[in-house]
């Protein structure tokens, strides 16, 4: 029951799945269709390209080190100088850190997400192009279910969030895919089924909310890796 373990980090982020026109909001946890894209663009596929290999992946993510969400206003002009686009709102989440899972049963499809995105052939970054992550991406394979794999892992939060919260966290919210029959807290229109330009589509998808205990491994977990921001102050987190 292989599972592919992603750790996302950064200074910002961006995970919309309802944007529209002006406005780019963000999730406050990665997407499926973001996450996805992400992996699309390690494999070096066009955005032209079918889909359908991702169908059969299970995903799940854990919010580990929940951020913030900042908002921006931003303008643009022509070459010429003459004519303004519209002022447009954009919100991204800072310094926030995620662990994503992805479960197939065959063992091969896992094995060959993890390569590209650790020789990626196109450059990657986290919901926008204005955001990469913090660093090459740690990812890790375990034999374990989707839901345990995330549920067990080590707590990914940077030390000096963990200084903030001393050494301390509540019980971690994580999202997964809703299993056939089972109650959905939310639903996410963000299963993609086309990336072209011409004609975006994405499908709806009921997605299960579901806390980590207090006695996990999550929680008890020393921090590991490399920290982007290691060189602010412990007030700053």
């Amino acid at each position: 029951m292989p599972t592919l373990l992603i750790d996302l980090a950064g200074p910002q982020q961006a995970w919309g799945s309802r944007s529209r026109f002006a406005t780019r909001a963000t999730e406050t946890a990665p997407t499926r269709s973001g996450v996805i894209g992400l992996v699309a663009a390690a494999m070096g596929l066009d955005r032209t390209a079918s889909l359908h290999r991702f169908d059969s992946l299970e995903f799940g993510v854990r919010v580990d080190q929940p951020g913030r969400i900042e908002r921006d206003f931003q303008t643009a002009r022509t070459l010429d100088g003459r004519t303004s686009m519209p002022l447009s709102e954009r919100h991204y989440l800072a310094d926030a850190v995620f662990l994503v899972g992805l479960y197939a049963v065959d063992k091969v499809v896992i094995s060959d997400i993890r390569e590209a995105l650790r020789r990626p052939r196109f450059p990657l970054y986290l919901g926008r192009r204005a955001f990469p992550p913090a660093g090459p991406l740690r990812t890790q394979i375990v034999d374990q279910y989707l839901r345990e794999a995330i549920a067990t892992a080590e707590w990914r939060a940077t030390p000096a969030f963990r200084r903030h919260a001393g050494e301390q966290h509540p019980p971690l919210e994580m999202l997964f895919d809703a299993h056939a029959g089972e109650t959905a807290d939310v639903s996410l229109q963000d299963v993609p089924r086309s990336f072209d330009p011409r004609r975006r589509r994405h499908d709806w998808r009921d997605v299960k909310v579901i806390w980590t205990s207090s006695t996990s491994k999550a929680q008890r977990a020393r921090p590991t890796g490399h920290d982007p921001m290691i060189l602010v102050a412990d007030e700053e987190v």
